[in-house]
């Protein structure tokens, strides 16, 4: 996990901030990114003492996409070497961790960078970026399973804008779009994730978060009825623990809870 083009801190707040850092060519990105992002994503799923995810970038920018430095080059497949190319970019996408990820987007987010950005739970954009899946003006196609998490976040027809048109968008159209939870200033844009992130990390049952995430990504490849039987099921693995007890004794008590389930080894047997 460790590389210059990207860093790992965990605050004893439990909160996880990654940051892409290339700054001086917009956070465009590199494989040591990807392989760093991949890495501490799957850190902060396995890691007990996360509770709870901000992926921001460097500068000005969130990040400018595929770097382009060669530009004949950018989807060269031989530049993959012994690996087969995976439109994925990363093995370990921001869906798949078990804790709430929100991208702090501080500016600038085209192509790759979007796309990655479209995986987390939360999206705080800056009101001043330029943003867009670009690739079908590149030659290609949008990447980083985004024509799942795109099409589940904002519907097909917007998906269709974003991903067919290749646009890129002033800030203000995120939030038209569907796209934007928050709309700030570049410089809000961070301390608002981080103020989310940390109310979440000691407010909110770090199991209780885990299966409702898993649960509202895969949702919409399920019926009603499938939806309502796995949060039965769910729910007779949690109300029997002591965070179910814990939590409206808290809130009764008005102080913090003490939240004794870890998502390590409180996990439930997901139900099929």
């Amino acid at each position: 996990m460790a590389s210059e083009d990207l860093l790992f801190e965990l605050g004893d707040d439990g909160v996880a901030v990654i940051t892409l850092n290339r700054p001086e060519k917009l956070n465009a990105f590199s494989k040591a990114m990807g392989e760093g992002l991949s890495a501490a994503f799957r850190r902060c799923d396995e890691d007990d003492a996360v509770r709870a995810v901000v992926l921001t970038g460097a500068g000005r920018a969130f990040c400018s996409g595929a770097d382009m430095t060669v530009a004949a080059k950018t989807f060269d497949l031989t530049q993959t070497g012994n690996r087969p190319f995976r439109a994925a970019a990363f093995a370990f996408p921001a869906f798949r961790v078990r804790k709430l990820v929100i991208a702090a987007v501080n500016g600038h987010a085209i192509g790759l960078g979007m796309t990655i950005a479209m995986q987390c739970d939360v999206r705080i954009f800056a009101r001043e970026g330029k943003y867009g899946i670009v690739q079908v003006r590149r030659g290609v196609m949008g990447d980083a399973y985004s024509h799942w998490t795109v099409t589940r976040a904002v519907g097909l027809a917007r998906a269709a804008e974003l991903l067919l048109t290749g646009r890129t968008f002033p800030g203000e159209e995120m939030q038209r779009l569907g796209v934007a939870s928050q709309l700030l200033p570049a410089q809000e844009v961070l301390p608002a994730a981080l103020e989310l992130a940390r109310d979440v990390a000691v407010n909110a049952a770090p199991v209780s978060v885990a299966v409702s995430k898993r649960l509202l990504w895969e949702a919409p490849m399920l019926s009603p009825q499938e939806v309502e039987q796995k949060e039965t099921a769910l729910h007779h693995h949690l109300m029997p623990k002591p965070d179910a007890i814990e939590g409206p004794v808290a809130f009764a008590e008005k102080r913090t809870p003490d939240w004794k389930l870890r998502v390590s080894k409180d996990w439930p047997d997901w139900p099929e």
